[in-house]
């Protein structure tokens, strides 16, 4: 019977002691509830740059390995050049052959304003001869007029008024000579303005031509030095699934370069752990693949949107039958500066974590 007593007071010690055990861990962890907010739906991000090649064609050289870092301006690898060459080539004859045609046309314009100064010298002295001819004829029909008038009084001979006759008829075949040249000079020097204002746009024609060409040689430089692939900022390369004479196109995404020196964490919370969190808050990270260390934190920022949301197929509560289910908000939260850097760098994207978020 006092064994019995004994052994039933022990069960009681243990049993007491378990309760008071649990009493006080859960008091804590009420108590911790009230500034606290935690959740382990949360994992380590960073930005992740896709290697892609901006001109396709088959890779000459790989200078890269699999989860090999690289700085920024590092060639990873280089695609073969010799048709790019050609269009280099080509596109430099082709701005030769431009500047030569705006060479040939700027020429022109030249010659062409040369001919409106010389007809315009032709006009000029067409038309002043026109007036000295018109001045002559007046005098000569004025001479005729007198002759005419005294050859009828019987005052002069026949062969004085015939003089007269003859001096007027003169000047005005004259005048209509000099009309003639006056007109076949005015044309020549409207043909010449024509040409030259042809020329003009000829020669804007030209300088357009020499622009393409330029940007055609551009291009062709530019596309020229996209066959050296080259990292685009520091990091950490994933596995390099590439083979030296590999059809590569543009576009085509090939690995990836990770920013290790970036690393941040998206935590989703329920809807329901919201209210009291804020932007500025400090939070401590525990990482799964490191149990027992921690990392101090701060939030930085909340989603406009649930995840569902930024879903495939967000749900549709209009459609069918309707069940209530809490929703989850991506809360960026970044690693405060105090920590270690040499712990930081041992965090890879994707990893999880738990997230203790201090409300006070």
């Amino acid at each position: 019977m006092e064994q019995k007593k004994k052994t039933n007071k022990k069960f009681t010690l243990i049993i007491g002691s378990l309760i008071i055990i649990g009493i006080i861990y859960g008091g804590i962890k009420i108590v911790h509830s009230f500034s606290h907010e935690e959740t382990d739906d949360a994992q380590i991000e960073a930005n992740m740059s896709p290697i892609i090649p901006h001109v396709g064609g088959y890779v000459e050289k790989v200078y890269v390995s699999d989860n090999e870092k690289v700085k920024k301006g590092d060639t990873l690898f280089t695609i073969n050049d010799q048709d790019y060459m050609v269009q280099l080539e080509q596109a430099k004859a082709a701005l030769a052959g431009a500047e030569s045609q705006l060479i040939v046309a700027k020429a022109s314009i030249g010659s062409y304003q040369a001919n409106v100064a010389t007809s315009n010298a032709q006009v000029n002295s067409a038309e002043g001869n026109l007036e000295n001819a018109k001045i002559t004829l007046w005098r000569a029909e004025n001479d005729f007029k007198r002759y005419e008038n005294l050859y009828k009084n019987h005052s002069i001979t026949e062969q004085q008024y015939e003089e007269a006759l003859a001096a007027k008829q003169s000047a005005e075949k004259q005048l209509e000579v000099l009309k003639s040249q006056q007109n076949a000079s005015a044309s020549q020097r409207k043909a010449a303005v024509s040409q030259t204002e042809i020329s003009e746009k000829q020669v804007a024609v030209a300088e357009a031509n020499v622009k393409s060409a330029q940007a055609q040689l551009d291009a062709a430089r530019l596309n020229l030095s996209y066959t050296f692939v080259t990292a685009p900022i520091d990091g950490q390369l994933s596995n390099v699934d590439l083979q030296e004479g590999q059809f590569v196109q543009p576009g085509q995404s090939l690995f990836y370069l990770v920013n290790t020196n970036d690393k941040w964490v998206v935590a989703n919370f329920k809807e329901t752990q919201l209210e009291k969190m804020s932007i500025g808050q400090k939070a401590t990270i525990e990482v799964d693949a490191y149990p027992g260390e921690e990392f101090n934190a701060v939030i930085t920022a909340f989603s406009p949107a649930t995840g569902a949301k930024f879903s495939l197929l967000p749900p549709d509560n209009a459609s069918g039958n309707f069940v209530k289910t809490i929703q989850r908000l991506p809360v960026k939260i970044d690693f405060s500066k105090d920590n270690d850097t040499e712990k930081l760098a041992k965090l890879r994207s994707g990893m999880n974590v738990l997230v203790d978020v201090h409300l006070k």
